[in-house]
């Protein structure tokens, strides 16, 4: 697994650690984890579509 650094505002932060103190997620990585996990199912399809339409000239 590889590390990215991550800026979020203030109020954004202090949402997730909510999320983690009411137990929806054990740790802050792990709720922005799941949250580019749904990003990922929700527009993959859609790029890699989009990719197999480009064609490209030698």
């Amino acid at each position: 697994m590889k590390r990215i650094t991550l800026r979020l505002p203030d109020q954004q932060i202090e949402m997730l650690e909510q999320m983690v103190e009411a137990g929806e997620f054990p740790t802050i990585s792990e709720a922005v984890r799941d949250a580019v996990r749904q990003l990922i199912e929700k527009r993959a399809g859609r790029v890699l579509k989009e990719s197999d339409q480009v064609t490209f000239k030698v």
